[in-house]
C-alpha cells in the first residue's frame, strides 16, 4: 500500500453519510407535505358536507374545529365547493 493512498477512504464515507442525510432530510419534508396535504383535504371535504346540509357557518365552524381556514364557499344548486387553507396547504 502506498502511503500517498492512506486514509483515502474516510471523505469518501464521510462524503456518503452527508448525503444520505440529506437525502433523508428531504424524504421527511415530502412525507411532511403529503400528510398537510391529506389533512387540508379532509377538512375540505367535512366541511362541504356540512355546507351541503347546513350552510355556510356549518362549513366555517367545521373547516375550524379541524384546524382549518375556509376561504371560499360556492352553493350552485345542488353542488357545494369550498376551498380550506390548513398551515402550508390549501384544498378544495
Amino acid at each position: 500500500m502506498d502511503e500517498r493512498e492512506r486514509g483515502s477512504a474516510l471523505p469518501v464515507l464521510v462524503l456518503g453519510v452527508v448525503l444520505a442525510g440529506a437525502l433523508a432530510l428531504q424524504v421527511g419534508r415530502m412525507g411532511g407535505a403529503a400528510g398537510a396535504r391529506a389533512r387540508a383535504q379532509t377538512a375540505a371535504d367535512a366541511a362541504a358536507l356540512a355546507g351541503a346540509a347546513d350552510g355556510e357557518p356549518a362549513a366555517r365552524g367545521l373547516a375550524e374545529a379541524n384546524g382549518a381556514k375556509l376561504v371560499a364557499f360556492e352553493e350552485r344548486g345542488r353542488d357545494t365547493r369550498v376551498v380550506v387553507d390548513l398551515g402550508p396547504a390549501r384544498a378544495a
